[in-house]
């Protein structure tokens, strides 16, 4: 896949995200994996948005059979992400959690990822 993300490139629902440096499919299950990483680490407070979704069939043809005889069956599903594509937002949870449970889900995925804040973000006054 050539080129940058031509939309989806900037945060639209949250205050953090990650965003995709590479090119690379990313399968529904990587996906999965991702979004379980950060509602774990979240404690399901706040609120994550994930903006990629796995809408390309990807067919395969059994082990061991000859070339021809028509295209193989579907086997699952991927989301073609190019760089700058925002993958995962989150919002509601201080900057330093949302960094770390984005962290954990960037481990997750097959893209180098970066670390992104919403232009206007403000740090909340800590109450003591």
């Amino acid at each position: 896949m050539k080129g940058n993300a031509q939309r989806g490139n900037e945060i639209a629902f949250g205050s953090f995200g990650i965003k995709a440096l590479q090119s690379k499919w990313i399968t529904s299950r990587q996906l999965e994996a991702a979004r379980v990483a950060v509602t774990r680490y979240m404690q399901r407070q706040g609120q994550i948005w994930i903006r990629i979704f796995p809408d390309k069939p990807i067919t395969k043809k059994p082990a061991e059979v000859r070339m021809g005889k028509g295209k193989g069956s579907p086997e699952g599903f991927v989301a073609p992400v190019t760089p700058g594509r925002i993958i995962i937002e989150c919002e509601g949870v201080p900057y330093d959690v949302a960094k770390e449970a984005l962290r954990l889900a960037a481990q997750k995925l097959p893209v180098t990822t970066k670390f992104v804040v919403r232009r206007d973000y403000v740090e909340p006054a800590k109450v003591k």
